[in-house]
């Protein structure tokens, strides 16, 4: 302020006093979560240290720490109040995951888990939260599982060849197969399955029919995908254990194409006949596979939208549950907050020419606040009541493209009179240009100026006053994105909407040192 130095209202004091508070908390408690970026592979039944730390280093002991996989809840692990909450976990976790409790005191939130199971292979999130910040790292388990040696074996002749099997069990993940020759060349399998038991762990036959006399030995190779873990064994074939070509083998391998022209003569008309039969019936039948195609098509939609629409009810359940420490889902939120009776005066008057056409008109309306029209630099918004009743409650305003705006709630201590502007106490938005910045101020003392970085430009804006909780918050409403939350111990006197379309134009000067 200009002048003689002078201290602000007592009540205004108070209020200071406790948003410098509330400011000098939020600083302490800003942090941000890191993880290690590459993944991190352990062997089938070692343990498993999956890093999380807090950026700057600072206790994590009064913090919400969830370690969870695909979904919050059930969570890997959860830490609240000092204590592991052991309600919540999944039940496959149980006994095999902690916290190194001496490292929580400086930000170190590394979970390990004991004998790491294949079904531990996947993503981990490590969330923390502490009031309204909420950040998680996501860091990538690999499990590896070195299957048994193979076991290869001949199984005996076959098509003038002989069969030769391998098998393996143990492996995770799904292991690569290949049969090679002398030279290192690889031969094709002539038939291949994995399975996977009950722990998860793949096990492997594959056959191969070797028909070439001069091959001598075959190696089956088993390797893991992670790094290239290899088991081999190979199996010597013998010359003499190939089959023999007997003499009328040959002989009917002679007679055949004649048999076979014979009997082609005799069956044409038949086959002619037949193969009309068979078009009609692959007809009929391609129908009824289409048709039952899209019954299938159909179930696995239906299926998909149930499994979509449960998901989202779950994750609103969670979210009702615990909205208060939320920040997402503004629509959501406005079903526990009851719509605010605002209205927007709107006055306009026309003074370039006399006639018909001039007039002063002034209305009314109890749509979402616009800057549609100029209007003169004073609150242009007003309640159907004398100040918000204990409560929560919200409105919506249409700032559209305005250059400049300010919009808020202002508030008067019982003591106060309402004419009196300089008693006023600001808690509000503002817009200069691009520039955006959280004001709280009484008459021309700032006790908050903070500025904000948008992603998005708003063009409607939602307020959330919650009166129970002395919380306000703002919300853009075009990306659905949390701007910026006023949080106090309580107000102090009447609460009522602000809104005009002008900045406020304070500066850091006129903040109290």
């Amino acid at each position: 302020m200009k002048g003689s130095p002078t201290f602000p209202p007592d009540g205004c004091l108070l209020s200071l006093l406790l948003l410098v508070s509330t400011i000098v908390s939020g600083e302490v408690s800003s942090f941000s979560v890191r993880g290690q970026t590459e993944p991190i592979t352990v062997l089938l039944g070692a343990e498993a240290t999956l890093p999380c730390q807090l950026s700057p280093a600072q206790s994590a002991s009064p913090m919400h720490i969830r370690w969870y996989r695909a979904r919050l809840t059930p969570a890997v692990l959860v830490f609240h109040d000092g204590q592991e909450q052991g309600d919540v976990q999944m039940p496959e976790y149980r006994g095999r995951t902690r916290l190194v409790r001496d490292a929580i005191a400086t930000g170190d939130v590394t979970l390990q888990i004991q004998q790491v199971q294949a079904s531990d292979d996947g993503l981990y999130h490590c969330q923390v939260t502490h009031g309204f910040t909420s950040q998680e790292a996501v860091i990538e388990l690999r499990v590896k599982g070195l299957g048994s040696a193979p076991l290869v074996r001949m199984t005996g002749p076959e098509n003038n060849g002989i069969q030769v099997s391998c098998s393996s069990s143990g492996w995770f993940p799904k292991p690569r197969v290949q049969w090679r020759n002398n030279a290192g060349d690889t031969l094709l399998s002539s038939s291949e399955s994995q399975t996977q038991d009950g722990a998860g762990l793949f096990h492997v036959e594959t056959s191969l029919l070797v028909t070439d006399r001069a091959v001598g030995n075959v190696t089956c190779s088993i390797q893991n995908p992670l790094h290239d873990q290899e088991e081999v064994k190979a199996i010597f074939l013998p010359e003499p254990f190939f089959p023999r070509t007997s003499p009328w083998k040959v002989a009917l391998a002679c007679l055949l194409p004649i048999l076979l022209v014979l009997f082609g003569g005799t069956s044409l008309a038949g086959w002619k006949e037949h193969q009309a039969k068979r078009r009609e019936v692959e007809k009929k039948s391609a129908e009824q596979q289409e048709m039952s195609q899209k019954k299938e098509e159909m179930k696995i939609a239906l299926k998909k939208r149930d499994d979509l629409q449960a998901e989202l009810d779950q994750r609103k359940a969670l979210y009702r549950e615990d909205w208060k420490k939320a920040l997402l889902y503004p629509d959501w939120r406005k079903e526990l907050f009851q719509l605010a009776p605002v209205r927007i005066k709107h006055e306009v008057t026309h003074q370039d020419k006399p006639g018909p056409e001039t007039e002063e008109s002034s209305r009314e309306e109890t749509a979402h606040p616009s800057l549609s029209s100029p209007q003169e630099d004073h609150n242009i918004i007003t309640l159907y009541q004398e100040g918000f009743m204990l409560g929560r409650y919200y409105w919506e305003v249409d700032v559209g493209d305005t250059e400049e705006w300010t919009l808020g709630v202002y508030e008067l201590s019982t003591q106060d009179v309402p004419s009196r502007e300089s008693l006023r106490k600001f808690r509000v938005l503002e817009k200069k240009g691009d520039e955006y910045r959280a004001l709280a101020f009484c008459s021309q003392a700032v006790s908050l100026e903070e500025p904000l970085l948008l992603e998005t430009r708003p063009l409607k804006i939602a307020i959330f006053l919650d009166q129970e909780d002395n919380d306000l918050s703002f919300y853009n409403m075009t990306d659905e994105t949390h701007i910026f939350s006023f949080a106090q111990a309580r107000f102090l006197g009447s609460l009522y909407p602000y809104f005009t379309r002008h900045p406020v134009g304070l500066s850091p000067s006129h903040s109290p040192k």
